[in-house]
């Protein structure tokens, strides 16, 4: 029961206020460097900051033993020894019939020795030829980089001098002879040097590369066989990448042709022109010559093309500068006077 005896106690309200607590000033801490272990890694080594193209690199492949040289060596050497004791032989014999046929043997044997040695000569002649040429297109490609007006003019003599056999470049080395003092930038002397001493090579070789894509482009065109254009194909091909070499002061030997015939196929291939595809045909035979010509003839054209990418590309490795000043000559360039030779005249 509640006790009515002792009076209630009414509800009010207390303040209640939190402690106060004690303000404490912290001090700012000096700076100081401290040995966390990490260590920076040099540039070469940061895989974050190496270019994307090396690990895109493939593996190199492995070093192997030349077994195929070694046999190769080993097979020369011994067809050499044979046919040297088989003409020992054959000297032998001729004198035991008669000294007049020991001595004409031996004058044979000399005159062959000596046309070896002149093959080999030539062809070595034409090699160093071949690596002349690309060892002045790196020097004029660094002659452009560091612009000394020095260098320039080295690369302009070296030039000169390879073209001198050349008629047609007298009037541009004329040219270059007066002006030698006149002109002190690098790039200008290597655009003017381009312009007169190559201008005349460049012209004439568009009209080989023209000339020859069009007897390639008629001549497939009334061929019965297939395997008759690819013969004729590679025989004007190797004429016209000669004709071109020629042209620009380069004259290979037969192992050079072969080594230029390889360069080019090659060069082909890694500029992505080797293969002739359905646009090209499309862009020959869209422009109102599908309706004048047959598909034979429109086979042709498309052979004439081919012989006009080699040709190109015997242009950019047999030039000894490359094409800065003057326009480099592309497909689009003969594609017109290639239809018409073989659409519109029909």
């Amino acid at each position: 029961m509640k006790d009515k005896s002792r009076p209630g106690r009414q509800p009010a309200a207390f303040p209640v206020e939190p402690p106060k607590q004690q303000e404490t000033k912290v001090k700012p801490r000096p700076p100081a460097a401290f040995d966390t272990g990490f260590v920076l890694a040099d540039e070469a080594e940061d895989p974050f900051l190496r270019p994307l193209e090396t690990e895109l690199e493939p593996p190199k492949p492995r070093k192997r033993f030349p077994f195929l040289s070694i046999f190769l060596s080993g097979l020369g050497i011994l067809v050499s020894a044979a046919l040297a004791l088989w003409i020992d032989e054959l000297i032998r014999t001729l004198f035991a019939r008669a000294d007049w046929l020991g001595y004409a043997a031996i004058a044979v044997a000399a005159l062959c020795l000596l046309g070896l040695f002149g093959m080999v000569a030539r062809e070595f002649v034409g090699l160093r030829r071949l690596a002349s040429v690309q060892a002045l297109k790196d020097e004029a490609e660094k002659a452009a980089a560091d612009r000394r007006p020095e260098h320039a003019r080295q690369v302009v003599e070296r030039l000169s001098a390879m073209v001198a056999n050349l008629p047609e470049t007298a009037k541009g080395r004329a040219i270059l002879e007066k002006t030698r003092e006149d002109i002190i930038d690098a790039d200008g002397l290597l655009s003017l040097a381009e312009i007169e001493l190559l201008g005349p090579a460049d012209r004439k070789a568009r009209m080989l590369v023209l000339s020859a894509a069009k007897r390639v482009s008629i001549v497939t065109a009334v061929s019965p066989r297939a395997i008759m254009d690819l013969g004729y194909v590679l025989f004007e091909s190797s004429r016209l990448i000669r004709a071109v070499a020629e042209t620009y002061g380069t004259r290979p030997g037969r192992i050079g042709m072969l080594k230029l015939f390889r360069d080019v196929i090659a060069h082909l291939a890694v500029t992505g022109s080797i293969a002739v595809g359905d646009g090209i045909a499309q862009q020959v035979l869209g422009h109102g010559v599908a309706s004048k010509i047959s598909a034979r003839l429109g086979e042709g054209v498309i052979n004439g093309l081919m012989t006009v990418r080699i040709g190109i590309a015997a242009m950019d490795l047999l030039r000894p500068l490359p094409f800065k000043a003057v326009k480099r000559p592309g497909v689009g360039d003969f594609m017109s006077d290639l239809a018409g030779s073989d659409g519109s005249r029909v």
